[in-house]
């Protein structure tokens, strides 16, 4: 492999390197450098999540930009505040020997004002977001008339997270004859339509294979029922002592509910999400980059830009809507060299897409099971005694060693070892000596691929709408409708049938309180909407009025005679019965056989 003298850079930014203490290039900077340095040309650089491709165009573009000019000859685009910061930090430690250079960060949250008078100043490069950089522009604070350089960072999640317009936009008012180099985890066809766009003939080269995931990750699932979600993702943290770990949900208010659980039960965990104002986010932040907290709950726009080295898990609470999306996800951890684990929690419906991540990915998952009680018992008693055994004297306990010897002086060597260690043990003993098994069998035709009508059984629920054909919807028609007055995923709608004045569709269980609240006196267009249970599993039949929600009678569901029925939420049936039934009270140091474990700090 070259070193990076090899590769061409000046004594400026190898001095730089050397301070950073990189010893030799990775994969994506060995095959993008010399290429930016030696050549005024467009590139299209395919890299993982986590492989150095900030130096990969950050070296090439500090080398060539002319520090003693003030003009902007080089503008960065990212997707997210913290990206942004985290490559402003990175181009300036890069060039802390190039006297003169002027980096710039410009993003949504500060004062834009200051950021503009940053600018004016002499900013050779500006690192920004879209959408600040494009009100920068219409307000004229900004002169990129003159770049010679753009880099579209990250740029499917830019894409993902509804910037196309804001980056041809932006494009739109720098010179035809710029290099432009996008760096992508990903090739969606959006990625595509703009780098033909916007550049002309690209050099291009691939890290592995395009959306690929790094192979210092690992990939497993655990398949359970939907009402256990949150139970087997406790077990997983317990099982795992030192986690570190990035658990994503699919929409705000889960991961803020999953958080609140989780901190409610003895564990170090955050929310991260775009509820959060900018300074919470921070602290959040900064919390988790010093391992304060443990499990960082996060929605996949908030989560980019994350750049910690020392990740060991990310947990999929729930899968993204987007299967490309994983890629970013699991690519949280792994990073800088180091191994990590990509875990999914599962339901039987959500089963088949594990073969089409699989595909994407180009790696296999590997299924496996939720520990049960005597195994993390027998974890967390091993990690206590490591701990223990690894544990440096503090000598300041000398003086009180005879009190000790005392008090113990009856007890043998044995009987003090398992007394030491029942504190912890006993807690964790008197939780899991009860719990359930959490692991669900997998048939032979789950991870197949198909139509929704391959799902079902007792563990969805069906649904008679008293829409149809005659309202203007077909299946898929219906199916997006659904989906979006729900606000729920691509596959948490199913088994989906349209009659030409009614329709049958069905959820998972844990969603039918949900639905009939919903669509409860709900109106589309002027009628009212009823959705009842229905008691054919397999779409028509009569239905189960006994479920439904209130409901409107006329001639097609629409005014009449109230209806009063009984609400699905009047019905509720999950009151915790089982593991967890009543989240444990926090324990203190005198209660510990009365509460779950409560997880220690690292």
């Amino acid at each position: 492999m070259n070193t990076f003298k090899d590769l061409g850079l000046n004594d400026d930014l190898l001095q730089a390197i050397t301070d950073l203490g990189f010893t030799k290039p990775s994969e994506v900077q060995e095959k993008a450098i010399p290429i930016l340095l030696n050549s005024e040309t467009d590139l299209v650089a395919l890299a993982q999540t986590g492989t150095g491709k900030t130096a990969a165009f950050g070296f090439p573009m500090l080398q060539k930009i002319d520090v003693d000019s003030r003009t902007t000859q080089g503008l960065i685009l990212s997707p997210t505040r913290e990206l942004c910061l985290q490559i402003t930090n990175e181009m300036k430690l890069y060039g802390k020997y190039c006297k003169g250079l002027n980096v710039v960060a410009v993003y949504g949250g500060s004062s834009i004002t200051d950021q503009a008078r940053e600018i004016k100043r002499g900013a050779q490069i500006i690192v920004a977001t879209p959408g600040r950089m494009k009100d920068m522009i219409n307000r004229r604070l900004v002169d990129i008339s003159k770049i010679q350089y753009s880099v579209l960072d990250e740029a499917d999640e830019m894409l993902n997270m509804g910037f196309k317009e804001d980056i041809t936009d932006i494009l739109s008012h720098t010179p035809e004859d710029k290099n432009t180099w996008l760096f992508s985890a990903t090739m969606p066809r959006e990625v595509a339509t703009i780098a033909k766009k916007f550049m002309y003939d690209p050099e291009e080269i691939t890290v592995g294979k395009k959306n690929e995931s790094t192979s210092n990750v690992s990939h497993e699932y655990y398949l359970v029922n939907a009402r256990d979600r949150y139970q087997a993702l406790k077990r997983l943290s317990d099982a795992n002592p030192d986690i570190f770990s990035v658990i994503f949900c699919r929409t705000k208010r889960d991961t803020q509910k999953v958080a609140e659980n989780l901190i409610e039960d003895g564990y170090s965990a955050g929310a991260l999400h775009g509820d959060l104002s900018q300074n919470q986010r921070d602290l959040v932040m900064k919390s988790f980059r010093n391992q304060q907290i443990q499990m960082l709950v996060a929605t996949d726009v908030a989560a980019r830009g994350i750049d910690v080295d020392d990740i060991t898990h990310v947990i999929n609470y729930q899968l993204p809507d987007e299967i490309e999306t994983y890629t970013h996800r699991s690519g949280r951890t792994g990073r800088a060299g180091k191994t990590g684990v990509s875990m999914v929690i599962v339901s039987k419906s959500e089963v088949r897409k594990i073969k089409s991540i699989e595909r994407i990915i180009n790696q296999q998952f590997e299924k496996k099971e939720i520990p049960d009680g005597s195994e993390i018992c027998e974890v967390q008693l091993m990690s206590l005694a490591n701990k223990i055994h690894n544990t440096e004297i503090n000598h300041e306990i000398d003086k009180h060693l005879a009190s000790i010897n005392e008090l113990f002086a009856d007890t043998d060597k044995d009987e003090l070892i398992k007394k030491f260690f029942s504190v912890e043990f006993t807690r964790f003993y008197n939780y899991y000596q009860k719990s359930k098994d959490l692991n669900v069998a997998e048939s032979s035709s789950d991870r197949e691929g198909g139509r929704d009508f391959s799902r079902g059984g007792k563990d969805s629920t069906r649904y008679f709408i008293n829409v149809g054909g005659k309202d203007g919807f077909d299946w898929m028609k219906l199916k997006d409708f659904l989906k979006e007055q729900l606000g729920l995923g691509r596959d948490d709608v199913f088994k989906v049938e349209t009659k030409d004045s009614f329709s049958f569709f069905n959820t998972e269980n844990e969603l039918k309180e949900k639905v009939l609240a919903h669509f409860t006196d709900f109106k589309h267009e002027g009628r009212f909407v009823n959705v009842e249970v229905s008691e054919n599993r397999g779409g028509g039949g009569r239905r189960d009025r006994k479920g439904g929600g209130k409901r409107r009678d006329d001639k097609r569901g629409g005014g009449g005679r109230r209806d009063d029925r009984k609400s699905g939420s009047g019905n509720r049936s999950d009151r915790r019965k089982s593991e967890g039934s009543s989240k444990p009270r926090r324990s203190n140091s005198s209660d510990f056989a009365s509460s779950r474990p409560r997880r220690s700090r690292r």
